[in-house]
């Protein structure tokens, strides 16, 4: 059977499920599918046809490769079809995005057949996608007198691949469907439990919420033809918990538009909404669209006649509706007055949601080709010798005179590309900013990969200084689906100029160590930007934004990013720690008491979390970072005592060492030197040239929390609380509970220690509790299973050398072996303890899972829906999220502990302890 026999019966099962032919995206099969497009008698001809011109995949696949070439030999009579003539040709080319589409089009373009070159040149000037090699042969035709290329130039100089393009309509017309209440978290759009369809888009869009709500949609759009479907997060915020491009491209696939005939199931422009907005993350992805993400507002604060909030019994403030966005609503956007109405009443002010550069966003399809664009433009002119005309609109640029700089403020000044020379920008001015560090995760990378080809990247830009591809999220079940898509992955991003987990050649063990700690270990410099395919992606250095696949890609392609500088919330602490209480207690008593200090506002949303740390290393405080994602932070930064940051860099040298005495390290010696950049760093630090990051004393914050350590007396759980009789109350990380709320007798069905909220501390804590408990009690008994995951493999050779691990292998009734990886998930589990494969476990939804309808009790960051744990008809589950010891006890007595067990169990063991700094920590 011949590899287009094979495509045939792959259509005839996908079938099956009712799915379309999956899009081509190899050499082989589409060279064969010509030939038989060439043999007119061939029975396929037909068939070959439709998949040549309607599936197959642009950019730098190499089916992209032989589609440009053939398309070529069309256009200068080499092959005559008489299906495509050489002006469709052009056209299919156009559609092509860039890579061989652009050779090909400059190899017409610059060639000897005038009218074939000026065909070539008007398809050119559409395009944006061009890299050095493409522009350098501009360039160099230029200078050689080529009048088409100085024709090419000047229409690029002017951006007439935006200018000419159709202007946004003024009226969009849309139909409300509410997709949930309260927050709703992008696994509903694009569960983690599905993260090995993500790449096969249409697949992967068959589990966008449920067919229920995929038929209603359907109806919808049959009943209002010329309307959007906008997809709303009632009492809630859209897109929260991860920074899933595929839970957007769901989105788009069911309500937004096709980008282009000849591309299957790549959609673009959907409409979403949320009452309290969309989550900053998810934002991201909607502009990569062209789409459309609206703070609706619907429903406001009741108040008195005195203006002051009105609060129910339990001290919540009271909300009532402003106006309806019930399903099926119809509804008017204006893009010109920037309004919302029904009918001709007027809802809401849109100016967020229509700033002038979103505006471009849209009017280009999405915000890659504007990025691209406006450096095609900047080149052109250049070339040229002339001023760039101002067509883009300009980078807003806020300086407030006398103002000092919070941290991101000057992170975000010293990393700015293309600003006004000698200006001092403050929040809310729009940035192109340098990426330092870029890092893009397994279940996610398939995707970054596609985005890569699909805007024509071959390698990573030189100015980025390290790149990391993780197996985090697939490392405890290497099943079937894995094992076909990982090392693929994981050969591209080596190829392309990424340290990757897995070496595709064989020749380094593969490290399935979490991705955050990866990436906080190779960040080396706490004035570093750092963007990864996670929503987890903050570092106890630098400042670090969580972003989708097609963000992580633009940053490996361009190693830029564009956003606006964010606002900034101050983070202080004050008192002294109790001695049973774990760090983990103070993060969730920071978003409790912020609560608390604002009368249920939660500032810290789409802001950055300026935590003054000051005398935690880089491990423990990553534990207070890595949470700002649930606080729905856009990102947060740790400003640490000088002794502090040198530990820690140390600590991220000796790490980066050992990835390179592994044999992880590539030709660019990447890893090397970022061992370089850290030896300068702590130099400057010490020599005192360059101090630790801090920010001025007169610079301005949104808000300051001041966190009080004396009244956190008992540990703190954040709590689904799924059984609230308001739906948007559930399933938030708001609702954080003292232990004493349970009385001692919540149930506890799993216990999981382990994710990326861990450190080596934890797992000593949990090696210390059973010396204790087996002293105390002669054994260690569980009452409930407890799976333990070290986040990296360097935690666990640490703890062998200390003999923690001994100890753990003593009361573990499972232990991972790397060479037999599970290749099914596990979902039935003893009262034992599991000792699991580094990675993200049951944090992830696509590994291992709990029993439905348990009560799982996780150092985890998930209490989501569905994610660790699924409903089943008994009852609802539970994901409740801890400090490690209470997990642990919990797991041993098989419920949650009272306040004096806890106290009698953690007696002398070393928590991860906090002192605040003593010194402000300011400039």
């Amino acid at each position: 059977m011949n590899i287009y026999q094979d495509y045939i019966q792959e259509i005839e099962e996908r079938k099956n499920q009712g799915l379309h032919p999956k899009p081509i995206d190899s050499a082989e099969l589409l060279s064969e599918i010509i030939a038989q497009i060439k043999d007119t008698a061939n029975e396929h001809r037909a068939d070959s046809l439709k998949f040549f011109i309607y599936n197959t995949l642009p950019g730098t696949t190499s089916a992209a490769a032989v589609k440009a070439k053939f398309l070529k030999e069309i256009i200068l009579g080499e092959s005559v079809v008489e299906e495509i003539s050489p002006a469709f040709a052009f056209e299919l080319l156009s559609h092509m995005k860039g890579g061989k589409s652009i050779e090909v089009l400059l190899d017409l373009a610059l060639g000897n057949d005038v009218a074939i070159a000026k065909e070539a040149a008007k398809v050119l000037k559409t395009q944006v996608f061009l890299y050095e090699a493409d522009t350098n042969r501009l360039k160099e035709a230029y200078h050689s007198g080529n009048e088409i290329a100085k024709e090419i130039l000047e229409s690029y100089a002017q951006a007439e691949f935006f200018t000419k393009l159709p202007e946004v309509a003024e009226e969009i017309k849309v139909v409300t469907f509410i997709a949930g209440e309260g927050d709703i978290s992008t696994d509903l759009l694009s569960p983690g439990n599905q993260a090995h369809s993500r790449s096969d888009r249409e697949l992967h869009g068959k589990c966008m919420i449920t067919p229920e709500a995929q038929a209603e949609i359907k109806a919808l759009q049959a009943q209002h033809p010329d309307a959007s479907v906008m997809l709303i997060a009632e009492k809630g915020t859209m897109g929260v918990g991860s920074s899933r491009m595929s839970g957007v491209n769901n989105v788009a696939l069911w309500t937004g538009k096709q980008a282009s005939p000849y591309v299957p199931f790549v959609n673009i422009a959907p409409i979403v909404g949320g009452t309290n907005g969309i989550s900053p993350i998810f934002l991201t992805t909607v502009d990569v669209t062209g789409g459309i993400g609206i703070d609706l507002k619907n429903w406001v604060k009741k108040v008195d006649e005195n203006g002051n909030p009105i609060r129910n019994e339990a001290g919540e403030v009271v909300l009532e509706e402003a106006y309806s966005v019930a399903t099926g609503t119809v509804l008017t956007i204006n893009t010109k007055t920037k309004k919302l109405y029904n009918g001709d009443k007027e809802l809401i002010d849109l100016t967020k949601s229509f700033t002038p550069q979103k505006m471009e966003f849209i009017k280009a399809g999405g915000s890659y080709a504007i990025v691209f664009g406006k450096k095609l433009q900047t080149f052109a002119a250049q070339v040229l010798g002339i001023e760039a005309p101002l067509v883009f609109a300009p980078s807003k640029e806020i300086s407030h005179e006398g103002q000092g700089l919070t941290a991101v403020e000057k992170i975000f000044n010293r990393n700015a590309v293309g600003i006004t020379p000698g200006k001092v920008l403050h929040a809310g001015s729009d940035v192109r900013v340098q990426v330092n560090i870029v890092g893009s995760q397994d279940t996610t990378g398939l995707m970054t990969s596609q985005e890569l080809e699909s805007m024509a990247a071959t390698v990573i830009s030189p100015i980025v200084d390290g790149a990391y591809q993780s197996g985090c999220h697939t490392a405890s079940v290497w099943d079937k689906k894995a094992q076909a898509n990982i090392p693929k992955l994981m050969k591209f991003m080596n190829e392309f100029g990424l340290i990757t987990a897995r070496d595709p050649k064989g020749k380094y063990h593969a490290m399935t160590d979490v991705i955050h700690k990866v990436l906080n270990d190779i960040t080396v410099d706490e004035w570093a930007i750092i963007i990864g395919g996670d929503s987890h992606t903050r570092m106890s250095k630098g400042v670090a934004f969580g972003a989708d696949s097609g963000t992580v890609a633009l940053a490996l392609a361009t190693g830029e990013a564009s956003m606006p500088i964010p606002e900034s919330v101050k983070v202080t602490f004050k008192g002294e720690m109790k001695e049973h209480m774990d760090f983990r207690d103070v993060v969730h008593a920071t978003q409790a008491q912020m609560l608390k200090q604002f009368g249920g506002e939660n500032v810290f949303q789409g802001r950055i979390i300026e935590v003054h740390i000051g005398t935690l290393p880089a491990d423990q405080a990553f534990t207070f970072t890595d949470w700002t994602a649930e606080m729905k932070a856009k990102a947060s930064i740790n400003i640490s005592e000088d002794n502090t940051l040198i530990e820690s860099l140390e600590i991220a040298k000796g790490r980066i060492q050992i990835m390179i005495d592994k044999g992880m390290d590539n030709k660019n010696q990447v890893l090397k030197g970022l061992i370089e950049k850290a030896d300068k760093r702590i130099a400057e630090i010490k020599s005192g040239e360059k101090p630790a990051l801090t920010p001025d004393a007169n610079a301005k914050y949104y808000a300051e929390v001041v966190v009080d350590l004396d009244v956190i007396v008992e540990p703190m759980i954040a709590d689904p609380d799924v059984n609230n009789e308001d739906v948007s109350k559930r399933y938030t990380h708001d609702t954080i509970r003292a232990l004493s709320y349970y009385g001692g007798e919540k149930k506890v069905d799993l216990g999981f220690v382990g994710s990326c909220m861990v450190h080596k501390g934890d797992l000593k804590i949990v090696s210390q509790m059973l010396k204790n408990i087996e002293k105390q009690q002669g054994k260690v008994e569980f009452n409930a299973p407890l799976v333990v995951a070290a986040p990296t493999y360097n935690i666990i050779d640490e703890l062998k050398a200390e003999g923690d691990w001994e100890f753990l292998e003593k009361y573990s009734g499972f232990e991972f072996d790397d060479n037999a990886p599970k290749g099914e998930a596990r979902v039935e589990y003893k009262n034992m303890m599991y000792l699991e494969r580094p990675g993200c476990n049951l944090c992830m939804g696509n590994q291992e899972k709990a029993a439905k309808g348990d009560t799982v009790l996780a150092t985890s960051t998930r209490l989501f829906q569905g994610r660790v744990v699924e409903d089943s008809e008994r009852k609802k589950g539970e994901s409740l999220l801890a400090s490690t010891p209470v997990v642990v006890l919990s797991a041993i007595i098989g419920r949650i502990p009272n306040i004096d067990e806890y106290k009698a169990a953690v007696e002398g063991i070393d928590l991860t302890k906090f002192a605040p700094p003593i010194k402000e920590l300011v400039k």
